[in-house]
């Protein structure tokens, strides 16, 4: 193979080329196919190697070689840098998973897959992700180190939707030896009550021992954008703190729905294991590598959408489940059946021929079925079950709250659960 940089060392050590002709040579090689200036060069080059002692034979073969050069130049090196990345990304991946991972998540947006698929996968080779902690926790995703020492993933607050980097850095430079509950957090730190709110839905009070339920219910007793002076250190007594109460515990399905709303992911369980059960006749997707080839239904989060002008209008579904994920085709005949389903739907059951070569799985899709409407089954938002809850005088009149839009499910489930798409 030939780069660029070898044949301006040609061209200055066989036809005494100076360094400014040697650029002017790889010019005319990157613009050959759409200028034609390489001939320019022929006269040149050969003329200077034959001073130099060459043969004519010799100095045309050589000039002959840079310039059929440049029908592969492009992607050569193009193949080159890519492989050289891919090496690269591949070991860090496969002997520091957890490192891998943290720089794609501090990297975001970007690339094929979202944090969700990322945390999923890293946690499938074995390694501990940590959710977003007050008292742990900075803007970007971290490194700690286990008593066994490996390494774990701390999530960041860069993974909660909304969050601001100036308000992580004033809740890192105020936390000390911790925050030991919320109301210490707006002291300290001297965020505003809402930045709490987004904490408190994001589960980031778990390790002081409150679950969303109880720390929304401390946050928003909390009525002062800032704390003043007077109430800098304050005493019991003072007026600050709501009565003690027993909030009904959310049921793993409104944590999942939660997780997603604030972090767009979740450490719990994946949202088809809880609505498996009601769904049969399904193959999980970590199955399809040995069940018997033939006619199979599949059932999954649609994580990523292609459609590439160069497929013939063929569309590439990846969907996930709680064991994996599977390859769909969608020719463009049943494409042109289930085109709804297929470019908004959430998550889909997909019936068709399961086909191997080697250790690539297809599923050829048959029919479609969008079932993003299921997964309003899981949880209903938070405020419906704990409500804004500001304390005021009896006498005072109270701001009407207005009514939330009505979405339909599958609406939700977009705003949920969206996918990557590439059309």
């Amino acid at each position: 193979p030939l780069f660029q940089e070898q044949a301006m060392q040609i061209a200055v050590v066989g036809a005494g080329y100076t360094a400014e002709e040697a650029d002017q040579l790889r010019r005319s090689l990157a613009s050959f196919r759409r200028m034609g200036t390489i001939g320019q060069h022929r006269d040149r080059f050969i003329q200077g190697m034959l001073r130099n002692g060459y043969s004519q034979a010799v100095a045309e073969q050589c000039f002959g070689q840079i310039e059929g050069f440049a029908d592969y130049g492009f992607p050569e090196s193009h193949a080159a840098a890519f492989a050289m990345l891919t090496y690269v990304s591949s070991w860090l991946k496969c002997h520091h998973p957890a490192v891998f991972a943290c720089a794609l998540l501090n990297s975001q947006p970007m690339g094929f897959y979202a944090p969700a698929q990322i945390v999923r996968d890293l946690r499938e080779h074995g390694a501990e992700v940590r959710p977003v902690c007050v008292n742990t926790s900075a803007w970007d995703n971290t490194l700690e180190r286990r008593a066994d020492g490996r390494l774990a993933l701390r999530l960041g607050f860069r993974q909660i939707k909304g969050f601001r980097e100036d308000d992580a850095a004033w809740i890192v430079a105020a936390r000390g030896n911790g925050y030991p509950d919320p109301e210490s957090l707006w002291l300290r730190a001297g965020i505003t009550p809402a930045v709490l709110e987004r904490l408190a839905e994001a589960d980031a009070f778990a390790g002081q021992g409150l679950g969303r339920r109880d720390a929304l219910w401390q946050v928003r007793a909390i009525r002062a954008p800032a704390p003043l002076p007077l109430f800098a250190n304050p005493l019991d007594g003072e007026g600050l703190r709501e009565p003690s109460v027993t909030l009904p515990p959310m049921h793993l399905g409104e944590e999942v729905v939660e997780d997603y709303i604030a972090l767009r992911l979740t450490l719990r369980a994946h949202p088809m294991e809880l609505l498996r059960p009601g769904l049969p006749g399904l193959t999980p997707h970590d199955q399809l590598p040995v069940v018997p080839a033939g006619r199979i239904s599949v059932c999954g989060l649609v994580i990523t959408r292609q459609r590439p002008g160069t497929a013939s209008g063929v569309v590439f579904l990846t969907l996930e489940d709680e064991t994996g994920v599977s390859n769909v085709v969608v020719w463009p005949r049943v494409y042109d059946r289930f085109r709804r389903s297929v470019m908004g739907g959430r998550l889909l059951r997909v019936t068709g021929r399961l086909e191997r070569e080697g250790i690539v799985v297809h599923l050829i899709a048959e029919g479609i079925e969008d079932l993003s409407h299921r997964l309003s089954e899981l949880g209903h938002p938070l405020d419906d079950a704990v409500g804004i809850t500001e304390p005021q005088a009896d006498d005072a009149p109270r701001r009407p709250r207005t009514p939330p839009r009505a979405r339909h499910p599958r609406e939700q489930a977009k705003r949920l659960f969206p996918s990557r798409d590439f059309h």
